[in-house]
């Protein structure tokens, strides 16, 4: 895709505290207050929260009762997706001015292959400013921007300078930088595959590099893998303009196995928190709840739901994922892997009308 022998140049722009930040311009008296989007009903979530906001401790996926227990004059705003789509869609349009290959993640995140680019000098560090002054100039919202060789770093130096930044990893600066990261700052690593790894004293990508990509993988499977892949520095996956996404999941693999609710209860918890948080960013309602359970013997089962209505709240999605992974017929064995997904996406705000199909007489 490059010409041959070509440094790749990579950015990963994600807007700040997005659904937050539209609704502060466009409603000016919210400006420099704590504000949050989300509902107010007793299962309600944090889907974004403004920098005001996170001071007190509210961040995205934080119920939104706690929220307001951790900031009593926190301003609840009732999310407008189909204003965050058009801003999106229109952010999406100042990347196309600079590459066709533009990545999508969420409604607030994209990844921009620029190592030829349609407009400016070949310098990804000139395009990402560029880019954030645009954005800034015609939507008066902030972005913060990461370059690097892969999309990784491009990713995780696009959260360091937050809001409004610009961090660029030199070639010359990706081995020491990923030798000092800590092993939960790496891509697919949750909490409980940071407790795991830090168990058998992985904590940094150092770590991670020289423990091996056997033993990593003997661990965490075909991903421990890719972390060794991604510790060493080797990061060539492109990046797709027709990626579209399906399902939205996470899954974690236990260093040793675990039997009954009592212990399964709080991953499950762990793992509906990741996905719906990452439904919120992706702007989706999700009708399809699948649970996927590995013993200890390595069989693997899933159990699945498919709801006529969209769901999208933690305590929908996990009501759901409780009763897949405790109410249904399953051996009674330890378990090793434990994985929610959602898929048969929908956009948040589509009016959905089930198909019902009637018996001919």
């Amino acid at each position: 895709m490059n010409p041959a022998g070509q440094q790749r140049k990579i950015v990963h722009v994600d807007m700040d505290a997005f659904f937050a930040a539209v609704e502060q311009r466009d409603h000016p008296q919210l400006r420099g207050k704590p504000v949050a989007v989300g509902g107010r009903g007793d299962r309600a979530v944090v889907a974004a929260a403004s920098y005001e906001a996170r001071r007190y401790g509210v961040h995205s996926a934080l119920p939104m009762r706690r929220a307001l227990s951790l900031c009593p004059e926190l301003v609840i705003m009732p999310a407008r997706f189909d204003v965050y789509r058009q801003v999106s869609q229109q952010v999406r349009g100042i990347f196309a001015r600079y590459t066709d290959l533009v990545e999508p993640l969420a409604l607030d995140e994209a990844y921009l292959d620029v190592t030829v680019p349609k407009l400016g000098p070949p310098s990804g560090t000139l395009i990402a400013r560029a880019i954030k002054t645009t954005i800034r100039d015609e939507t008066g919202l902030t972005a913060s921007a990461g370059v690097a060789t892969g999309k990784f770093l491009a990713k995780v130096a696009s959260g360091l300078q937050k809001p409004d930044g610009l961090t660029v990893i030199l070639p010359a600066e990706e081995e020491a930088f990923l030798a000092k990261l800590p092993v939960g700052d790496f891509f697919g690593v949750g909490p409980a595959t940071r407790e795991r790894m830090h168990a058998l004293g992985i904590r940094t990508g150092a770590d991670l590099k020289a423990y091996g990509p056997d033993a990593l993988e003997r661990e965490f499977g075909k991903t421990g893998r890719f972390f060794h892949e991604i510790a060493c520095g080797r990061d060539e996956r492109n990046v797709e303009p027709n990626r579209e996404r399906k399902s939205i999941g996470a899954e974690t693999t236990f260093e040793s196995d675990r039997w009954g609710r009592a212990e399964l209860d709080p991953v499950l918890s762990d793992l509906t928190d990741q996905i719906t948080h990452r439904l919120a960013r992706s702007g989706m309602l999700g009708r399809t709840v699948t649970v996927k359970l590995r013993f200890k013997d390595f069989t693997t089962i899933t159990r699945s739901h498919t709801s006529l209505s969209p769901v999208s709240e933690k305590g929908e999605v996990l009501a759901l994922a409780r009763k897949l992974a405790f109410e249904t017929e399953r051996p009674d064995e330890p378990i090793r892997l434990l994985g929610v997904t959602i898929s048969q996406l929908l956009p948040a705000g589509t009016v959905y009308q089930p198909r019902i199909e009637f018996e001919r007489p």
